[in-house]
């Protein structure tokens, strides 16, 4: 039976996207979603709950309530806890003057006339005006959605996600499924929302939103470009709980490609027409290329290599001859250590004998990967995004020369674009390694080429050792083929440290699961102990650069990289005890739910999204920001928290710009990096890479991806860790086969 109970919230014992368990002053636990604002806001406050006791398995008894009221004046209690800009003395003040609705009537439609009162200036109002704004979205989003027993994690995405859409619960009353464009709600979510509210199991949107999610779910998720149409079906089967729906579904294909957003291919394959279009694309594009001569460099190829400072091997000589031979277009595709850089080099100083200097450029997807392009051939370099913002409005880039490197994490449609933007009478060099795991998003551009022969291609296989005392490239080029290398020596750029579990396939046999779940945990503690040991060593070397302001350097100086988010070695729990090492005492953080950020910490941007921000010099000189495009996987430090306009800032220095993140932003957008996953990292190269090994990891363990992780290092990789699971894992070819356009084309 429902009851209720009056009290004061005393400490907040655990709290997850507005779900919390509380003690109130009176020492009773309550459980229960706040949706309103952060959790944090109602403690101290006087609560009346709605609900029922139970036992909870870890805190005892525990009131677990369905409403919740807090006991003030309301409008006081947001202005003040909720809405940013006021103070308890300025909120108390206009409502004395205005009343609650008159109040409400001005800040809705004439807040200027705040600018009245002591203390509010332009950019104070501005900001209440916008925080205002987001909160009357969600109290009326909150009105509307409540009886569809929409959680407050989901009400605040969607709260956040419409801020700017004129109407939204008029929006999503006529169509639920426009709540799939928003990231993280997906079909699912959405299709729970919209059978509540009534919507028929064969509605047509229900049918068109449910195959554009099973397709995007297929490509971009997946990696692939293209699907079976039998296996499109037999998913919305499975997603909709239908059977034999196939006319059904035939329907709605048809109305797809007649609105040209799905193409129907010949063996019946279906694609998303932008990804079609991008790989249909490459393809003629490539082939094009590949036919046009460009005439040759150098009547003596011999001399001029020999008045070059740079040895080359046989392989390497091929790939400057083709070039040299009038190739328009080169795929250049080597291992760790097979000397891209240098061939690189060679062919772009070949070119700089016809074309000035200041008409050749390279570049990269991360920063990091386009930093070292330039730094080891001595030309221009930027990355991929950068070159296209900076031309966005021009046909083409104004360069005679694009080389593009580390092409294996390019996906199709970032390629096209690219690609699009490079002139056809440009001479096109693109640089790879296919042993790498393939892009994030849709498509495996650099494979299918090889795949399919569509261009030149020189393959780069021979290891060019510098000494016997270094043995990162030669380590991860056996672990390539399957083999477990000798990774027990001693060597100066590698170390495996084993933590191994004693006797543990005997003990597997006569522990219980309970036992042997300890074992597994005590050991992941063990290897955290190890790498603490590493950070310990490197630390007071990190700070130098840090101290001495060299960003750049410290970001990239040591990084622990690991395959998972989850457990004990996942990302999530390592960079909290990565964070008190590298970062003990700030002078200021910010919490939100279970993070923590701090000043001078270590952080990666999590979503490309179109961010406020500053080039360095713009944001010293204090310019007028702009919007500009931010990238999933960009490493910055976090140089500046402004407690009172509620933001933080962030330096990249790889891309040379501050971005400003308002607090409830920093959980969508930011993450500590002490610890990244293996796939956040690829394209990146640090001094030193700590990794450790776990049979925990098992499911992800595979040569592409030990290959991957080993490669990061310039200097020193770490391994710490069981040297089964290490074993294993060299020996587990993954297969990264995808669907594309481009091979059925």
């Amino acid at each position: 039976m429902k009851q209720t109970l009056i009290g004061q919230i005393d400490k907040i014992l655990f709290e997850d996207n507005g779900f919390f368990i509380a003690v109130l002053k009176t020492k009773e636990k309550v459980s229960g979603t706040y949706f309103e604002s952060d959790v944090e806001n109602i403690k101290d406050s006087a609560i009346t709950l709605s609900g029922v006791w139970e036992e909870h398995k870890k805190y005892g008894k525990t009131f677990k309530f369905d409403s919740i009221q807090i006991n003030q004046n309301q409008l006081f209690f947001f202005l003040n806890k909720i809405v940013k800009g006021f103070t308890k003395k300025l909120s108390a003040h206009l409502i004395e003057k205005f009343g609650e609705d008159g109040l409400i009537e001005i800040l809705d439609n004439d807040i200027e006339k705040l600018l009245e009162f002591k203390g509010i200036k332009e950019k104070r109002l501005k900001k209440i005006q916008n925080s205002w704004k987001q909160f009357r979205s969600m109290r009326k989003l909150g009105e509307f959605l409540s009886p569809y027993d929409v959680s407050p994690a989901l009400l605040t995405t969607i709260a956040t996600a419409l801020k700017d859409v004129n109407e939204p619960c008029t929006k999503i009353k006529n169509n639920p499924y426009i709540l799939t464009s928003i990231n993280s709600i997906g079909f699912k979510r959405a299709d729970e929302l919209a059978i509540k509210m009534g919507v028929e199991k064969k509605d047509e949107n229900r049918i068109a939103s449910a195959m554009d999610y099973v397709l995007l779910n297929h490509c971009e998720q997946q990696g692939n470009s293209c699907v079976a149409k039998e296996i499109l079906f037999s998913q919305l089967d499975e997603l909709l709980a239908f059977s034999d729906s196939t006319k059904l579904y035939e329907a709605t294909l048809v109305q797809r490609v007649s609105e040209q957003s799905i193409v129907l291919m010949k063996n019946d394959r279906v694609a998303p027409s932008r990804l079609y279009d991008a790989e249909k694309f490459l393809y003629d594009d490539f082939k094009s290329r590949a036919k046009i001569d460009s005439g040759g460099f150098v009547k003596d190829l011999d001399e001029f290599l020999e008045s070059s400072e740079l040895n080359l091997g046989e392989q390497q000589k091929e790939a400057v001859n083709k070039i040299n031979m009038g190739a328009s277009l080169l795929f250049l595709v080597g291992y760790a250590g097979t000397g891209k850089s240098t061939t690189s080099k060679t062919i772009l100083n070949l070119l700089n004998t016809q074309y000035d200097q200041k008409e050749i450029i390279t570049c990269a997807l991360s920063g990091i990967a386009s930093q070292r392009i330039a730094d080891t051939t001595g030309y221009e370099s930027a990355t991929i995004q950068s070159l296209l913002i900076k031309y966005e409005s021009n046909d083409t880039f104004p360069y005679s020369v694009v080389l593009i490197d580390e092409a294996s994490m390019i996906n199709s449609s970032l390629f096209a674009k690219l690609v699009r933007k490079i002139s056809k009478k440009a001479i096109l060099i693109i640089v790879g390694d296919d042993a790498q795991l393939p892009p994030i998003g849709a498509g495996n551009i650099l494979s299918d080429v090889l795949t399919l022969n569509l261009a030149p291609i020189v393959k780069l296989t021979k290891i060019y050792r510098q000494s016997e005392d270094q043995a990162i490239t030669l380590i991860a080029n056996e672990i390539r083929i399957g083999e477990i290398p000798h990774y027990k020596n001693s060597y100066e750029d590698f170390e495996f440290i084993d933590v191994s579990i004693q006797n543990y396939y005997s003990m597997k046999n006569s522990l219980s699961a309970d036992e042997l779940k300890e074992i597994r945990e005590n050991n992941s503690n063990q290897i955290i102990t190890e790498i603490v040991h590493k950070v310990v060593e490197s630390i007071q070397k990190a700070r130098y650069r840090l101290n001495n302001k060299q960003i750049k350097e410290y970001l990239n100086y040591f990084q622990v990289i690991t395959p998972m988010k989850g457990g004990i070695l996942g990302t999530s729990n390592l960079n909290k005890v990565l964070q008190e090492y590298f970062n003990p005492n700030p002078k200021k953080c910010v919490k939100r739910g279970e993070s923590e950020f701090r000043l001078m910490d270590k952080v990666v941007h999590t979503k490309n999204e179109n961010m406020t921000s500053w080039d360095s010099d713009g944001f010293k000189e204090g310019e007028d920001s702009s919007k500009r495009r931010i990238f999933n996987g960009m490493s910055g430090l976090l140089f500046k928290i402004d407690e009172e306009d509620e933001q933080v800032f962030v330096f990249y220095p790889n891309e040379d710009v501050v971005v400003v993140y308002e607090y409830e932003e920093l959980k969508s957008f930011l993450m500590l990096s002490y610890a990244l996953t293996i796939h956040k990292v690829q394209g990146m190269e640090y001094d030193i890479v700590v990794i450790p090994m776990s049979f925990t990891h098992f499911i992800m363990h595979n040569t592409k991806l030990i290959y991957t992780a080993i490669t990061r290092a310039k200097h020193k990789c770490i391994l710490i860790g069981e040297s089964g699971a290490f074993e294993s894992g060299c020996k587990k070819f993954e297969s990264t086969r995808r669907d594309t356009v481009l091979l059925e084309l």
